[in-house]
């Protein structure tokens, strides 16, 4: 009720500032609420249009910083300088500002299984020293991937579930080593995300966040 007798008495006040008819019969202290809600509307429109303007210079800020972490991701691995080349069944490639450490499924598991092969664990020990030399503080997320074939054979009912088990294996490996478990989390894709062949697209990628 009282926004609906705000707005008719900032109309009727309107009428009366256009020196019409009938100005007489409208109580001074409506006109007088009218006129402090019309100043507080107008205040109010200030404000928001400041904050607007305010995160629109945040965001280009931000995509400007964004744009220049890119640039710097992408000459650090055109120069070889992230800190992964050279391990064992790994690819190193960029997600817009993020590191992307891509590790063959066959370098860590054995087929259908969750468990690492010891003979991955030089590989995960290597990039563990890397992402606390290089990359500390930044969040880590481990993604698992599969082929698309359907699971036969194995304990595990789908090949979501088989990626789970198998990024969490490698997250669980990774904070064995020393990485800070606060700062990494898995993530499961299954076939979601098929690279050009079967062998490809088994794998975990080990995603650095900007």
């Amino acid at each position: 009720m009282r926004n609906r007798r705000g707005l008719s008495s900032l109309v009727v006040s309107g009428v009366c500032l256009l020196g019409l008819a009938g100005c007489n019969s409208v109580p001074r202290e409506d006109y007088d609420a009218a006129v402090a809600e019309s100043a507080q509307l107008r205040s109010d429109l200030a404000s928001a249009r400041e904050r607007l303007a305010a995160a629109n210079s945040r965001s280009q800020g931000l995509e400007q910083d964004l744009l220049m972490a890119q640039s710097e991701l992408d000459r650090a691995i055109a120069a070889g300088t992230t800190g992964f080349e050279g391990i064992n069944g790994t690819t190193v490639s960029s997600r817009g500002a993020d590191v992307v450490v891509g590790v063959a499924g066959d370098v860590l598991f054995d087929s259908g299984k969750t468990t690492l092969k010891s003979s991955s664990k030089s590989t995960l020990d290597r990039i563990a020293g890397v992402l606390d030399s290089q990359y500390a503080g930044r969040a880590i997320r481990i993604e698992g991937y599969t082929d698309s074939d359907p699971i036969r054979k194995s304990e595990w009912k789908t090949n979501e579930r088989l990626s789970a088990e198998r990024a969490m294996a490698v997250e669980a490996y990774l904070v064995s080593k020393g990485v800070d478990n606060d700062r990494v989390y898995s993530a499961a894709f299954g076939s979601s995300h098929p690279k050009g062949s079967k062998a490809q697209s088994r794998r975990v990628e080990i995603v650095i966040i900007e």
